[in-house]
């Protein structure tokens, strides 16, 4: 079960910030375009590949399974299985662990797995009041009964629930993520300037990244009128700490401090890398990028998800003898500025490591030039089923050989997830 799993090969598609209308491509669109450039430039066949797993947190409810929707599209064949898995904004690298995990037990050699949403098409739904009038309206038979029905019908009925909200709620503590997120700005005492800082300088490392030309994993998107998608587009060249300052709070009106500016971005997107064993990479002569020695996942209180990347980094840190900054590079993903903020207060808070992860103290303080080099979801967006493979993938695009990082994310209903990564 310690068999050493190698990515071969990785791509993203550009992340598309949602611009309140339907994006030009399905979450199945994304995934394909950024397969089928992945799988272009392998020397093995699509039909080759022994199975295809795709996390997405919203898929439509034509591609339920856009796992197995994702390997016929890209002409695995029928043979080749496609499945999907869901963990919420972690669903690309639970996709990235199960693989491992199938790699490892000698299920399989050679597998494509990573995630993708488009929650700019997150569907507008029906209020229960506005399905169960029309579920009378339709047992109606009779002129008497249908005037009836229709006597009895509001306008507030046609009020839509939006999709994404409640998909963004958490239903065991009614909190969004964006509450959640205020509830640690509030227990870390974190200000509204910080956050602001946090996010401008978000903005700024992805320009600089980009100018660097550190985004070399993203392959451009073609729609369906030809139109070329080349970059991230939820970047601005003109975010600072003061413009920011002028937004209003979204989650806890009037008083909070979690705004647009310094949260994630609602985004389309998708990302995908190749997994292989000893054998297949001997087998194709492949030259890999690096490998994912060890993963760990978490849990704690939902109303305080964000931290959840302290709680699923902390143990592999401990398994491998690390500090904070024996590692070379950090990813940790963006939701919320007060959330990675968070995030490196409650490691530097003896209380919070003794009580809740059982050290002997304060882990200490992570030296900022290692976390998120390039920028983070602030600027790029985060479409939730595919943030959790990119950051391991452009973690590994970052890194030189011979070291090492850790690529880590909270999770809606208090959960993280983390993996420790090589390049070779």
């Amino acid at each position: 079960m310690n068999a050493p799993v190698y990515i071969v090969d990785g791509a993203r598609t550009p992340f598309l910030k949602s611009k309140n209308t339907p994006g030009p491509f399905a979450a199945s669109d994304l995934a394909v375009q950024a397969g089928r450039a992945l799988l272009l430039r392998q020397p093995f066949a699509p039909t080759d590949l022994d199975e295809v797993i795709l996390g997405c947190a919203s898929p439509s409810p034509d591609e339920v399974n856009i796992g197995r929707v994702l390997a016929l599209r890209l002409g695995c064949g029928e043979k080749v299985p496609g499945w999907t898995v869901m963990r919420n904004c972690a669903s690309g690298m639970q996709a990235l662990d199960s693989a491992i995990a199938n790699i490892r037990c000698g299920r399989s050699q050679l597998v494509l797995a990573g995630g993708t949403d488009a929650l700019s098409r997150a569907p507008l739904l029906f209020s229960d009041a506005m399905v169960r009038w029309l579920s009378g309206w339709y047992a109606t038979k009779t002129v008497g009964q249908k005037l009836a029905a229709l006597r009895g019908f509001r306008l507030g009925y046609l009020a839509p629930v939006l999709g994404i909200v409640k998909g963004l709620t958490d239903p065991v503590v009614g909190l969004m993520m964006g509450q959640t997120a205020e509830n640690l700005a509030w227990k870390f005492g974190i200000s509204r300037r910080t956050m602001d800082e946090f996010s401008a300088e978000s903005h700024r490392r992805v320009l600089a990244g980009r100018a660097a030309g550190h985004y070399g994993e993203i392959v451009p998107l073609v729609d369906e009128k030809g139109t070329i998608h080349a970059e991230d587009d939820g970047v601005r060249e003109d975010s600072t700490p003061d413009r920011l300052a002028r937004l209003r709070p979204v989650f806890d009106k009037p008083y909070g401090n979690i705004t647009a500016g310094n949260s994630s971005q609602i985004t389309d997107g998708a990302a995908l890398l190749l997994l292989a064993s000893e054998e297949a990479v001997k087998r194709w002569n492949l030259t890999p990028l690096g490998r994912i020695t060890d993963s760990e996942w978490a849990g704690l209180d939902p109303a305080q998800m964000g931290l959840g990347p302290v709680h699923a980094s902390t143990p592999i840190l401990q398994r491998h003898g690390l500090g904070l900054n024996d590692l070379d590079a950090w990813e940790i993903n963006e939701a919320f500025a007060a959330q990675v903020l968070g995030c490196l207060a409650a490691w530097e808070d003896e209380t919070y490591c003794k009580e809740q992860l059982e050290l002997d103290g304060a882990l200490g303080t992570l030296d900022r030039s290692k976390l998120n080099a390039d920028g983070g979801a602030i600027a790029l967006g985060h479409p939730v089923g595919a943030s959790g493979a990119r950051i391991v993938l452009h973690l590994l695009h970052r890194l030189q050989s011979g070291q090492k990082g850790i690529a880590t994310i909270c999770i809606g209903g208090g959960l993280g997830g983390a993996m420790l990564v090589e390049k070779s």
